[in-house]
C-alpha cells in the first residue's frame, strides 16, 4: 500500500496558553503537514501560530497552514473548513487533535501505525481506558453520550466526543455535515455508522490541566445534542429509504 499523505487537523479558538507547545509538540515529533483553523479567536492565538509559521519556515518538513474565520462559528464549522481543504490539497486523510494541550500528540503514531495496518475510514481516540483526572460530570456525560449514540449508530462507538480522531478522504468526501458546534463530531460518527464505514477505537492518554477552560455550553450544547439524537432518527431513515449519502 503507498504511503498516505496525512494532515494534523487542529481546531482552535481562544487557545493561546496552550496552542505554541502543541504546534512544537507536532513539529519536533512528526513530519507531517498541520493544518490549524482558527475559529474567530479573540486572544493573541493567531499571532503565535504565525510566528510559529515564521520560526519554521524552511527548517523542518512539516508545512503550517493557517486558515481563520473571522467571527467564532463553532468547533463543527472549523472542522468544515479544515476538511475542504484536505480535500481541495489531495490529503488522503486528517488526524484531528484538540488545540488545548489534552492530547498527547506522541499517541499520533499509534494512529499512523493502525492506518497502515488496518486501513480503516475512522479511528476513535477513548479517554475511557484513563479516566484518571476526568471531572465526574464529564465522565457521566460522555459515558451517557456515548451509549445512546452507540445504540442509534448500531455500532460501539468508545468515546462520541472525543475531538482526537482519524477521518479518512473516503469519509470526509461521503459524509454532508448539518452541523455546527460540538454536535458535528457524533454526527460524523453516526453517518459513517450507517454507510458501514470501519470505525476502530484505540486507547488514547488525556491531560487534565489545572484551571482548564471548556468552552462547552452545559445548557445550550446538551440542548443540541439532544436534537441530534432527535435528527438522527430522520437521517437514518432517509438513508435506508435512499441509499444516498448523507
Amino acid at each position: 500500500m503507498k504511503k498516505l499523505n496525512i494532515a494534523i487537523l487542529i481546531p482552535a479558538f481562544n487557545e493561546a496558553k496552550y496552542i505554541d507547545k502543541v504546534i512544537s509538540d507536532c513539529i519536533n515529533q512528526l513530519s507531517l503537514d498541520i493544518i490549524i483553523v482558527d475559529d474567530g479567536s479573540t486572544d493573541n492565538t493567531i499571532n503565535i501560530v504565525e510566528e510559529k509559521i515564521k520560526y519554521f519556515k524552511n527548517k523542518k518538513f512539516n508545512k503550517i497552514i493557517l486558515l481563520k474565520h473571522v467571527k467564532n462559528q463553532g468547533k463543527g464549522e472549523a472542522l468544515k473548513t479544515g476538511f475542504s481543504y484536505a480535500l481541495n490539497n489531495n490529503y488522503d486523510g486528517v488526524i484531528t487533535i484538540d488545540a488545548d494541550g489534552q492530547h498527547k500528540v506522541s499517541e499520533i503514531n499509534n494512529f499512523l501505525k493502525i492506518i497502515n495496518e488496518k486501513n480503516p475510514d475512522i479511528i476513535v481516540g477513548s479517554r475511557f481506558k484513563n479516566t484518571k483526572g476526568m471531572p465526574f460530570l464529564r465522565l457521566a456525560t460522555n459515558i451517557f453520550t456515548s451509549w445512546l449514540i452507540s445504540a442509534i449508530a448500531g455500532k460501539r462507538i468508545e468515546d462520541v466526543q472525543s475531538g482526537f480522531r482519524y477521518l479518512s478522504k473516503k469519509v470526509i468526501e461521503s459524509i454532508k455535515i448539518e452541523t455546527s458546534n460540538f454536535d458535528t463530531e457524533p454526527e460524523i460518527l453516526l453517518k459513517a455508522s450507517w454507510q458501514n464505514f470501519l470505525i476502530i477505537n484505540v486507547p488514547i492518554t488525556t491531560i487534565y490541566h489545572t484551571n482548564f477552560i471548556s468552552y462547552v455550553n452545559p445548557i445550550k450544547d446538551t440542548i443540541k445534542f439532544f436534537k441530534l439524537v432527535f435528527k438522527s432518527f430522520i437521517w437514518k431513515r432517509k438513508i435506508k429509504r435512499s441509499g444516498t449519502k448523507l
